[in-house]
């Protein structure tokens, strides 16, 4: 059975590595369909998530890497996949993954949602959460995996401004490491 685990991916995090892992003992196996978010601005382009996704789970044989910008169920059909695969970390994340669930079973009643709870020590991780502490300069090489950690705060790097002298120092910016 192949299950599909949608995401932006942007960037993967230790607690996405965990849901893929944990996922590809489940299914035969796992495609980590990487999309786009058209509510939020990327910070790496697909090519580099896709990359940083292989260079994190290539390990694992049953999983496999894929784009794709539209429905997510039209993808599942696509290729034969069975299970739409999510994780969830808190109350707020069941409610709209729930939602998200109801609409995909009008769209397409033959492909299951399956929620597997994050481990505990991810329950609070998030992309968004992982560039706000970078951004800041803060540690997040124990939130997602090394490579990325050093792609993230070399984005960073690239696009922070310059202190002007005797001037207070602006507030960083968000940033395109495409």
């Amino acid at each position: 059975m192949i299950a599909i685990y949608p995401g932006s991916f942007d960037p993967i995090t230790l607690g996405h590595v965990d849901i893929i892992t944990r996922g590809s003992r489940l299914f035969e196996r796992v495609i980590v369909l990487v999309s786009s978010n058209p509510n939020k601005v990327p910070m790496f382009s697909t090519s580099q998530r896709i990359n940083q996704i292989e260079k994190s789970v290539g390990h694992l044989g049953n999983v496999e890497i894929d784009q794709y910008d539209g429905l997510t169920i039209t993808y599942a059909r696509q290729r034969h996949a069975r299970v739409l695969l999510r994780g969830l970390r808190v109350l707020s994340d069941f409610e709209k993954e729930l939602q998200m669930a109801h609409t995909n079973k009008t769209l397409a009643d033959d492909i299951e949602t399956l929620f597997l709870s994050t481990s505990t020590e991810y329950g609070f991780l998030s992309s968004s959460l992982v560039k706000e502490i970078a951004r800041f300069g803060g540690p997040i090489d124990h939130l997602v995996p090394h490579h990325v950690a050093r792609d993230v705060c070399q984005c960073y790097a690239q696009t922070q401004p310059t202190p002007m002298p005797n001037s207070a120092a602006p507030a960083p910016r968000p940033m395109d490491c495409q």
